[in-house]
């Protein structure tokens, strides 16, 4: 499973996205996680990460209990989530957020606007610590004083 930890500037938020993949794949490759009752392995590196991530933008969840954010890339790695979404249809994305599994996706097409989402299972300090991370979309990022 992944894991996080802060780093020397004091921001500890660790964000990260796994694509599913065989049981068959090294098993130091992999992690396992159960979804409605079915095994499913999913890759431990991750194919977009903290360091992918330029802005954000939360929302309140459909439960109204946790908060969902999207996250728009780099543009590197939004050319990396087209090519993969384009060639993973029907395989899970698993969210982590500071190393616990927050969301999981089933791709059905190719996602070509550069933006990730998590839909739910973020907690309102998460988000406090995203803004230590990167600006929310739309707006620059503040000089430090």
């Amino acid at each position: 499973m992944p894991a996080w930890a802060g780093d020397k500037k004091g921001k500890n938020m660790s964000v990260s996205f796994h694509m599913e993949t065989e049981a068959a794949v090294n098993p130091k490759m992999v992690f396992e996680h159960e979804i409605a009752g079915k095994k499913r392995y999913f890759q431990k590196s991750p194919d977009f990460s903290t360091k992918d991530i330029i802005a954000f933008s939360p929302f309140l969840a459909d439960n109204q209990i946790d908060f969902g954010v999207v996250f728009q890339l780099r543009a590197s790695a939004a050319g990396r989530l087209e090519s993969i979404t384009a060639a993973n249809q029907g395989r899970m994305l698993l969210a982590t957020c500071n190393g616990r599994v927050v969301d999981v996706v089933i791709i059905d097409k190719p996602v070509k606007d550069g933006y990730l989402v998590i839909w739910n299972g973020i907690q309102d300090a998460e988000i406090k610590e995203c803004d230590k991370i990167a600006p929310r979309i739309g707006k620059e990022k503040e000089k430090k004083k």
